[in-house]
């Protein structure tokens, strides 16, 4: 038997396998609201196979997003929209997830295919927060805005925002929820002190640090119903010398673990200009890092980086390395990947596939 192929039970969802889709930014959201190219880009790696599909990163608020083409989770209106392509996933074996975000100083940017650089106020962007007032880029490329050195007020009102979002994400029919802690926006922005110099009680030592995280965690668990799995993104190491390492992300873990947290995805880099950089030749350590934090914190993992044939995700999950392998780029070139994974690794893909493929190709 395949173990890939096992399914993965989480509190009340049943993964249909361990086969699941990575959140990928689209930028194709007008004022938050999911469009007709959600309803393809998701719906045909239902349809394909996968078990898990995690929607993109989702702003909480219009500023936490890091594009004006961003997703949002902040209206009934965005709910709206995300019903019917969320009961369409479902209705094609899958479980449908979201990550719900605030991308802090590296928001008020522009798609990637515009410049990806930061957009001034008067030209469709806005001001940014942050845990000091340190620019993302100093030498002035890109992303060049000076945030909002956040005060409780900002600190209250942001962990409002994800409670909100957490409510709406339910409206809209999601089984998973995930928050986003990784690659250098807010919450990985206060972990992190490459980024978070503050002196104050979300400041100093690592517990100070992981506060800001924590404590959204903690008031998002009150609110998303506790038979439904809560996840989070991490960027287990900074990859940068002096910063994050695998052992702090195991201790904040742990900590999530406690406030009930049900499984960590297993991320990197993203805090700094020179963590962005080495990123392209570190992300399929990653891998390997889901494996150590799993054991460390005795906690659930999702591995991502560089997972692209079906014997290398057979063996992160055959390995104990991680209980889900997420895969993003791999995905994006083939919706059916895991059809050509059950083809290579011996599975019946009839059981998984919709009889209108299945009849004919599996």
């Amino acid at each position: 038997m395949s173990a890939l192929f096992t399914p993965l039970k989480i509190k009340d969802i049943k993964m249909r396998n361990r086969i699941g889709v990575s959140p990928m930014c689209q930028y194709s959201s007008i004022d938050g609201v999911a469009q007709p190219w959600h309803m393809v880009h998701l719906g045909a790696r239902a349809v394909g196979g996968a078990g898990l599909i995690i929607a993109e990163a989702t702003g909480v608020s219009p500023e936490g997003r890091i594009t004006p083409d961003c997703a949002g989770l902040w209206n009934d209106t965005q709910v709206e929209a995300l019903l019917p392509i969320n009961n369409f996933i479902k209705s094609h074996g899958a479980v449908v997830g979201v990550q719900i975000g605030h991308a802090g100083r590296k928001g008020s940017a522009s798609s990637p295919w515009k410049s990806g650089d930061h957009l001034q106020d008067d030209s469709g962007g806005w001001p940014t927060l942050g845990p000091t007032s340190d620019v993302f880029d100093p030498d002035g490329k890109r992303l060049w805005k000076t945030p909002n050195a956040m005060t409780q007020a900002d600190i209250d009102k942001v962990q409002d925002d994800f409670v909100a979002s957490a409510k709406l994400a339910l409206d809209a029919g999601y089984q998973m929820l995930e928050v986003h802690g990784a690659h250098g926006y807010l919450l990985h922005s206060f972990f992190s002190h490459l980024v978070n110099t503050r002196t104050d009680q979300y400041g100093g030592a690592l517990k100070g640090r992981a506060r800001m995280m924590l404590e959204i965690v903690e008031k998002v668990r009150a609110v998303w119903p506790e038979n439904l799995p809560l996840a989070v993104r991490l960027s287990v190491v900074d990859w940068v010398d002096g910063g994050l390492t695998i052992e702090d992300n195991i201790q904040m873990a742990k900590w999530l673990k406690e406030r009930g947290v049900d499984i960590v995805d297993c991320s990197g880099g993203g805090a700094t200009p020179a963590s962005r950089s080495s990123v392209g030749t570190r992300t399929a350590d990653q891998v390997g890092l889901a494996g150590e934090l799993r054991a460390g914190a005795d906690i659930a993992t999702m591995a991502v980086g560089y997972i692209t044939d079906a014997q290398q995700a057979e063996d992160v999950i055959a390995s104990g390395t991680a209980d889900v392998a997420l895969l993003a780029r791999e995905m994006m070139r083939d919706p059916y990947w895991p059809l050509r994974a059950a083809q290579t690794l011996g599975v019946n893909a009839k059981s998984f596939l919709p009889p209108q493929l299945g009849t004919f190709i599996a």
